[in-house]
């Protein structure tokens, strides 16, 4: 098998913190796929992979290993995938885009794997058990395993069941919680209420997996702000999971709720709005040991993470330093922080140089459209990350 030949199948989409994870697709697409707030898999249509596609799959991973180390080998790197033996595969021709995600997958060593797509924990447990057994003994270089699944198809699971699947290796598990505010759930076409997403997590705990929830601030809107924050933060309470993930709302025009600011019955939050809407989210977090991330460009204030409960006074001082900038400031971050350029409201001070610039931006853009072309701007911006 050549280098080009050596390909195996690999989905859309993976959660940030698994970028240097090695991708594995074992469904395709989503089962639900009904989501107004979700862009991805619209269109296509779900479909289960055979275990022998799967197995085929973990197969050709295998021989890709062996391939690159010994390339890693003629290259003097001794069978270590460093930067010499990367930049002679990223820069030689005939390298299949599988292969090289296996390469750099060695090259940062996190020994993590992500098994794709939307949600795996359909799977009859029989054959997810055969597939994770399969995993580690062809692949003893994984040493973790990931996946997403959704609160309505764990429920479905007896926590008997969902201890064998992590007994054959699944370690984490990552749930799009999105909010625990019934009413908004169904709005959102979600297909689960607040009830189930309690037991899903509870059962993933008891089964001893690691989970992960997604929370995304904004999809209340400004209709439902307050309820949003209030009772995702109470289900999040009687769930405890290890991570809570914070994944702000965006709706360009290929998002269904997209219809809904046209129609005008859906009204987004403004950053500043956003803001006191996260607030009034970690406010009522209480009891819990999660520790909560803000790792994704769509989020306004990257800084608010850290461990429950001794973070939660830390992780609120940074909003309210964020509310008690200048409205001029705000704006000036805002722009920084959606264009990639700004981590922090610290770096207003730190950076005088990248803050003039935006400055200049700023006015030059008020000046010619005004407020609304500002906003505009800052939207075009943020929406290009999805």
């Amino acid at each position: 098998m050549t280098e080009k030949e050596m390909q195996f199948e690999q989905g859309p989409i993976r959660p940030p913190n698994e970028a240097k994870s090695l991708l594995l697709r074992i469904t395709r697409n989503c089962p639900w796929n009904q989501c107004l707030f979700c862009p991805v898999y619209k269109g296509r249509k779900f479909s289960l992979r055979t275990v022998e596609e799967i197995k085929a799959d973990m197969e050709t991973v295998r021989e890709v290993i062996d391939h690159i180390k010994s390339l890693s080998w003629r290259l003097g790197a001794s069978g270590r995938v460093d930067d010499s033996v990367i930049s002679t595969i990223f820069g030689t021709s005939g390298y299949s885009d599988s292969y090289r995600s296996v390469a750099m997958w060695l090259y940062y060593q996190t020994g993590a794997c992500f098994l794709q797509d939307a949600d795996n924990l359909v799977l009859k447990t029989r054959d997810l058990v055969e597939i994770l057994a399969f995993l580690k003994k062809t692949l003893p270089e994984v040493t973790r395993i990931t996946t997403y699944s959704r609160s309505r198809t764990v429920v479905r699971k007896s926590v008997a069941s969902l201890k064998q699947i992590h007994e054959a290796g699944l370690d984490r598990v990552h749930i799009g919680l999105e909010t625990g505010y019934d009413p908004l759930l169904k709005l959102m076409k979600k297909g689960v209420k607040a009830a189930q997403h309690v037991e899903a997590g509870q059962k993933i705990r008891a089964a001893g997996m690691e989970l992960s929830e997604y929370v995304m601030p904004g999809l209340g809107g400004q209709e439902m702000w307050r309820e949003h924050a209030v009772e995702t933060a109470k289900v999040l309470n009687r769930i405890n999971p290890h991570f809570i993930r914070l994944r702000s709302l965006r709706v360009p025009p290929r998002v269904p709720l997209h219809q809904k600011l046209t129609e005008g019955t859906f009204t987004m939050q403004t950053d500043d709005m956003l803001a006191r809407e996260l607030k009034l989210f970690i406010e009522t977090l209480d009891g819990i040991t999660s520790t909560l991330t803000s790792d994704h460009i769509m989020n306004l204030l990257e800084e608010v993470s850290g461990k429950f409960p001794q973070d939660k006074e830390k992780m609120l001082q940074v909003i309210e330093k964020y509310q008690a900038l200048s409205e001029e400031d705000r704006m000036i971050y805002r722009i920084g922080r959606r264009g990639g350029a700004y981590r922090s409201t610290d770096d207003l001070a730190h950076d005088p140089a990248t803050y003039e610039k935006i400055k200049s931006l700023l006015e030059e853009l008020q000046a010619k459209e005004g407020v609304t072309g500002v906003e505009k701007f800052i939207t075009e911006t943020v929406d290009r990350y999805i």
